[in-house]
């Protein structure tokens, strides 16, 4: 008889950790299938130190197959599940097709850029959920210093030195605090910018407080910070409409820039509502279990998932890594114990607090939810992070301590052109007029 085989969608927190649980548990005694669009396990929750450029991107990509070495990676992108028929179909980097059987499924496909119908953001917006992202961000906001300092126009050097940011949740605001930072230092290296104010950062959000989601003293900390920095906090304020000059808001003000940072949040992968199976705000219902009501061969983790939150019956997990990680596990072991090892456990996780790294030595944090800020806070996150990590934490330390002893490298790689990160991943028209216009 040929192995069971195990097919995971997705390589994020929740479809690595499933993988790699299942890896080291079952070996070769079942044959398990991974299929993601790239070779790495992208650790997002340091992405905003590779955009400011504390660390180099292959800090934070982990290989898949150098740390699953029972798992079968498949490149790809699935568009396409029969789940009567138990198969997926996938499309490769390279645009050929395939598809594939299956007799266990984990759909952990994660999640997309939330975008509101807002007059020209989808143009003239980018988003921050991957390495191309951040990538680009840390080229196009060396790029706009370097041209402010060559521009002879003052209403154009404004506007190439301010930067906006919409959404002041856990990764807007650490685009922030990050941002400034390494913008300041950018522009004292300019010698046509030494003299001139400090590039300015706009942080944007409807809510009445950064980090909405979070403690208020983990947002009082941050707000202080930012603000210290000379960041502009602009709550219960939402952005009208963007153009190719600038951004206006809701109160009347339009602000001159060529940066419109969008991290508004998330929402679940389309794949998800293509299933035609019962959801909650976009994502896949599951039971307590993780399975899939109707389909028990069929489980969901992460933020594809809305998973019943035993700490808060009624409610759902949040879409968060910590969450993710921990069903990731959870949906190993009952796949486990569907093939005979052990008996099914259902999810229930309290969470153990937060951590937002604000760039230099601050942070804010509550691990087991005790309120730090400043250098403790951030010696506890750096920690916390490097334990999070399935590998590479040599290398991320090393970053961490050159950072600290010698300037940053602020030059332009231009690997990753604005039309190959449209914040509208869905729509190929935007990515071909940007394409087309030279953004």
């Amino acid at each position: 008889m040929s192995p069971v085989r195990i097919v995971i969608v997705g390589a994020g927190f929740a479809g690595y950790q499933t993988a790699r649980t299942l890896s080291r548990t079952l070996r070769d005694a079942a044959e398990i299938v991974l299929i993601n669009p790239n070779d790495y396990f992208l650790y997002l929750p340091l992405l905003p130190e590779v955009a400011a450029g504390v660390l180099e991107p292959r800090r934070v990509s982990v290989s898949l197959t150098g740390t699953l070495p029972h798992v079968r990676l498949m490149l790809g992108e699935v568009h396409s599940v029969d789940l009567a028929g138990r198969r997926v179909e996938w499309e490769d980097p390279e645009g050929n097709r395939g598809e594939m059987g299956y007799d266990r499924l984990v759909l952990s496909v994660g999640s997309v850029n939330k975008l509101l119908p807002i007059p020209g953001v989808a143009e003239h917006a980018h988003g921050f959920r991957g390495m191309p992202e951040a990538l680009y961000l840390r080229d196009h906001v060396t790029r706009q210093i370097e041209m402010a300092g060559t521009t002879e126009d003052p209403r154009e050097r404004a506007a190439r030195r301010t930067f906006v940011v919409v959404g002041a949740g856990y990764t807007g605001t650490e685009v922030a605090a990050h941002g400034v930072l390494f913008t300041d230092a950018l522009a004292r290296k300019n010698t046509a910018l030494r003299h001139a104010p400090p590039p300015r950062w706009v942080l944007v959000d409807i809510a009445p407080r950064v980090l909405p989601e979070l403690d208020e003293r983990l947002s009082r900390t941050a707000d202080r910070v930012l603000r210290k920095r000379g960041v502009e906090v602009r709550t219960r304020t939402t952005v009208k409409e963007a153009t190719s000059e600038g951004v206006l808001l809701d109160d009347g003000e339009f602000i001159n820039t060529r940066s419109l940072i969008w991290c508004v949040g998330v929402r679940p992968d389309p794949l998800v509502e293509d299933l035609g199976l019962p959801t909650e705000r976009g994502r896949l219902r599951v039971d307590q279990y993780l399975a899939v009501p109707g389909h028990p061969e069929v489980l969901a983790c992460g933020d594809a998932a809305a998973v019943p939150d035993l700490t808060r019956p009624g409610q759902f997990t949040p879409m968060t890594a910590q969450h993710a990680q921990r069903q990731g596990r959870t949906a190993a072991h009952n796949i486990l114990a569907s093939l005979g090892h052990g008996t099914p456990l259902p999810y229930k996780h309290h969470d153990l607090g937060f951590t937002v790294d604000l760039g230099g030595v601050q942070a804010a944090a509550d691990p087991l939810h005790i309120p730090l800020a400043g250098p403790v806070a951030n010696a506890v996150t750096r920690g916390y992070h490097l334990m999070a990590m399935p590998g590479n934490r040599v290398r991320v330390a090393a970053d961490w301590l050159l950072d600290a002893t010698l300037p940053r490298q602020a030059v332009q790689l231009g690997m990753v052109p604005s039309w190959a990160v449209p914040l509208d991943t869905e729509s190929p028209e935007i990515a071909r007029t940007a394409r087309a216009s030279g953004r």
